[in-house]
């Protein structure tokens, strides 16, 4: 069944016991920025970050699992998305690696998953079947050693894993390690071999990661000093070399925080991150010849800790899922200047954790 004509479906992961509501679809109006629900699904423990395959309509999502010995681990479920209803679909389901995860990735080809786990300190790479069902697991990466806060860096925290703009290495920002670390993929093996790697400030932190459309240059969110670190980027090397770190509070700001969520505009101009604590979306203008940034806007989610956000896929609101206030709130994106303004719109959805805005062909 086809979509109707311009209709936005959001996908929604959250912290959730098996029998919750883990998962929710809703529909955005694209004149008012209003979200409502169109379906759920529950039987699934702590659905949090989510991946969506447009083109073969199926939603990826991370879970958590128990194994023979009683252990937490990782597991990945597929749903098939009727986009016109959004009724999710169980497709497929793999136990992963043997820790939780918080992360899930989709290489460009669609041909391979991968998870990252904060607490086990790895990532595992899956392989995706030919109708988009999740295979077997194929290798692991463990990460070794900390970094300088004997708090949350006493061993590796990997949080993420984003890809450069070819498809050609993936970066893990390792929060325990202060680092950054790329990795190439053989495909004839099906492994994933470690490609280079940088260091950022001690205590520092890296989370999440973005490229700038121009592919010269990539930032990373880090969550325990509260900054943006700015790299340029070399697509003939896969190398990024550290430019500056900027902060992501206002100068006034006393408030304990820590930074969660970064994207950047698809015109490279405007660049966005969350605060959790001062509960905040920083706004940033891009100098596209330098890479460096400049702040705009500090603008209250109308909610706590903003876990995650999105830009829909026109750019024109920015959806934020605040954690501990069961709350998604759209805003309205200014074209021109970048800005946001509170829709109005604050729809209620227990512990949100991913929000991923999806159009369908």
């Amino acid at each position: 069944m086809a979509a109707e004509q311009n209709q936005l479906l959001v996908f929604v992961g959250s912290y959730a016991e098996k029998n919750e509501n883990g998962l929710n679809v809703y529909k955005c109006n694209e004149m008012s920025g209003e979200l409502t629900a169109v379906s759920h699904s529950s039987n699934i423990k702590n659905p949090t970050f989510l991946n969506v395959d447009t083109d073969r309509e199926i939603l990826y999502s991370i879970a958590e699992a128990v194994n023979e010995e009683g252990k937490k681990i990782g597991e990945v479920v597929s749903f098939q998305i009727d986009t016109a209803t959004g009724e999710l679909t169980l497709q497929s389901s793999q136990l992963t690696v043997n820790s939780t995860t918080c992360h899930v990735q989709r290489d460009v080809d669609s041909r391979y998953l991968i998870v990252t786990s904060y607490h086990g300190g790895m990532i595992g790479l899956l392989q995706i079947e030919e109708d988009g069902s999740i295979g077997s697991l194929l290798d692991i990466q463990q990460h070794e050693g900390h970094s300088v806060d004997l708090e949350d860096q006493d061993k590796p925290h990997p949080h993420s894993s984003f890809y450069s703009p070819d498809g050609k290495y993936l970066f893990v920002s390792d929060l325990g390690l202060d680092r950054i670390i790329s990795y190439s993929l053989n495909k004839e093996t099906n492994k994933l071999i470690r490609h280079n790697e940088v260091t950022l400030p001690g205590g520092s932190g890296p989370r999440h990661f973005v490229f700038h459309p121009n592919a010269k240059f990539a930032y990373a969110i880090n969550e325990l000093n509260s900054t943006i670190t700015i790299f340029s980027y070399s697509q003939a090397t896969g190398e990024l070399v550290i430019i500056e770190s900027v902060s992501t509070l206002p100068d006034s700001c006393k408030d304990e925080n820590s930074c969660a969520e970064i994207t950047i505009s698809k015109d490279g101009r405007f660049l966005y991150g969350s605060n959790r604590g001062h509960d905040s979306i920083v706004v940033f203008e891009v100098n596209e010849r330098t890479g460096q940034l400049s702040t705009i806007q500090h603008i209250s989610v109308e909610g706590g800790h903003p876990r995650h956000f999105a830009l829909t896929p026109n750019g024109n609101f920015l959806i934020a899922a605040n954690r501990d206030t069961n709350n998604l709130v759209t805003f309205h994106v200014d074209a021109d200047n970048g800005t946001l303004r509170f829709t109005g719109h604050s729809t209620e959805v227990s512990k949100p954790v991913c929000v991923i805005p999806a159009y369908f062909n």
